[in-house]
C-alpha cells in the first residue's frame, strides 16, 4: 500500500507540473533568477577571496638586524618564529643580499651607488621577511619578537621591527576583509529569504488553481501526506529543472567574463573556477532548488488542507 500511494503521489506531481505548464514555466521562471542570485554570491565570493588574497601577500612585517648580529643567532630566531602557529613563512635575507637588493632598488641613483662604494663595510644587516596567516596575527608576532630580542642574554640583534609603519594597512586589511565575511554572509541570508518568500508565493499561486480538486481529495477521505505529496514533488521538479537551467545560463556567462575577471582581478578566471567548482556548485544550486521549492509547496498546500 506504502509503495502503491507512493507511486501515485509521484505521478501525480509530474502530470501537475507538465499540465499547469504556463504555471511551471512561470514558477520555474522565478527559481532561476532565485538560483541565478544565489550563484553570484558563490562566484563573488570566490572574487573577493582573491582579491583578499592578493592584498594580504602584500602586507607583511620584516625584522632589520643590527650589523654586528651573528647570522647563527638570526636562524635561530627564524626557527622560533617558523615555528609560531600564527606565522605562514619567514624568509631570511642575508646583509649581502640586503645590499644587493638595495643596489638593484637604487640602480638609476648614481649619487647613492658611489656613496656605497666608498664605505669600507656593509651598512646594512639582514632581516627577516615574515607573513602570517591572518593579518590580526601581526601584533602578536611583533610582540614575541620584541620580548625575545629583550629576553636575549649576550645583548639585543634587533634593530627595529616595521610593524608600526605598516600598522594602518594592516588593521584597514583586517577590517576589510571582517566587513567583506560579514557582508557576504548578510547578503547570502536576506537573498535566500527573498528566493524563499518569491517562490513560496508562486508555488502558491499554482496550488490555488488546484484548490477545488484539493477540496474533493480531502471529502473522499485522502489523507494530509497523500494531498500534500504530488504537490511537494512538483516543488522538488521546479528546483531541479530550474538549478539545471541555472548551471547551463551560467557556462557561456563565466566564459565570456573569464578572461575580463582574470585581467582585473589578477590570477581569478572566473570560467576555470566555474569549471574546477562545477561539483560544489552543483550541489549549493541543486540542494537550494529542491529545498525552497520542497518547503515552499509543503507550506503553501496547508491553507487548503482545512477542509
Amino acid at each position: 500500500m506504502f509503495w502503491t500511494n507512493t507511486k501515485r503521489i509521484l505521478k501525480s506531481g509530474f502530470v501537475n507540473f507538465w499540465r499547469n505548464g504556463f504555471v511551471s514555466f512561470s514558477t520555474i521562471t522565478v527559481m532561476v533568477v532565485t538560483l541565478f542570485v544565489i550563484g553570484l554570491l558563490f562566484f563573488s565570493s570566490a572574487v573577493v577571496n582573491s582579491a583578499m588574497a592578493s592584498l594580504k601577500d602584500k602586507i607583511d612585517i620584516t625584522v632589520y638586524f643590527l650589523p654586528t648580529a651573528q647570522e647563527s643567532d638570526i636562524l635561530d630566531l627564524q626557527k622560533s618564529v617558523e615555528a609560531l602557529p600564527e606565522v605562514e613563512s619567514a624568509t631570511y635575507v642575508s646583509a649581502d643580499d640586503a645590499l644587493a637588493n638595495f643596489k638593484a632598488a637604487h640602480a638609476d641613483d648614481q649619487s647613492t651607488l658611489a656613496a656605497l662604494d666608498e664605505l669600507s663595510d656593509n651598512p646594512l644587516g639582514a632581516d627577516l621577511n615574515i607573513k602570517a596567516k591572518d593579518p590580526s596575527q601581526y601584533e602578536a608576532i611583533a610582540a614575541f619578537l620584541t620580548q625575545n630580542d629583550a629576553a636575549r642574554p649576550d645583548g639585543s640583534i634587533i634593530d627595529r621591527i616595521n610593524y608600526a609603519e605598516n600598522k594602518t594597512a594592516i588593521d584597514k586589511l583586517t577590517s576589510l576583509i571582517n566587513s567583506a565575511t560579514e557582508l557576504g554572509i548578510f547578503l547570502a541570508v536576506v537573498f535566500a529569504l527573498i528566493a524563499f518568500m518569491i517562490t513560496f508565493n508562486t508555488v502558491r499561486l499554482a496550488i490555488f488553481v488546484a484548490r477545488d480538486e484539493i477540496a474533493v481529495m480531502k471529502l473522499v477521505g485522502a489523507s494530509n501526506r497523500y494531498v500534500r505529496g504530488p504537490f511537494v514533488v512538483t516543488g522538488i521538479m521546479y528546483g531541479l529543472v530550474g538549478s539545471l537551467l541555472t548551471l547551463l545560463i551560467f557556462y557561456p556567462i563565466t566564459y565570456w567574463l573569464g578572461p575580463k575577471t582574470n585581467d582585473f582581478f589578477t590570477g581569478t578566471d572566473i570560467f576555470t573556477y566555474y569549471l574546477s567548482h562545477f561539483a560544489e556548485l552543483f550541489i549549493i544550486l541543486v540542494g537550494s532548488g529542491v529545498i525552497i521549492g520542497a518547503v515552499s509547496s509543503y507550506l503553501a498546500v496547508r491553507r487548503y488542507l482545512q477542509v
